[in-house]
């Protein structure tokens, strides 16, 4: 499959030339929802002064009140990677990382195909 900006992806529309979308998810017990929401806010301070930053949320499920979303949006997946590689990045979500489900995390903005 081409790489090339605009290629089409599996019939679901054009890529959005610039942008990734990461998500990583967290299953969190209640007692330790306090410090894990206040550990979320430092990485989404830490996350928003890089480079490339373009929007982040914490968002926590409605129906499993322990699991987690950290989504954020990016430039592209390099600037996701460096912030990720950011000194402040890092120190704010190691304590976290403990926390974090073992998953893919990095899409691809796309647009579908009009209809």
């Amino acid at each position: 499959m081409s790489r090339e900006p605009g290629h089409t992806v599996s019939g679901l529309g054009e890529r959005a030339d610039s942008g990734v979308l990461a998500v990583t998810r967290f299953q969190v017990a209640e007692a330790d929802t306090a410090t894990f929401t206040a550990g979320a806010g430092d990485v989404l301070d830490a996350l928003s002064r890089c480079v490339g930053y373009r929007r982040a949320q914490l968002g926590r499920a409605a129906d499993d009140p322990g699991l987690w979303a950290l989504v954020s949006e990016w430039d592209g997946a390099g600037t996701y990677r460096r912030a990720l590689s950011n000194y402040d990045v890092r120190v704010a979500l190691m304590p976290l990382v403990v926390a974090a489900l073992d998953e893919p995390g990095a899409f691809e903005l796309v647009t579908p195909p009009s209809r």
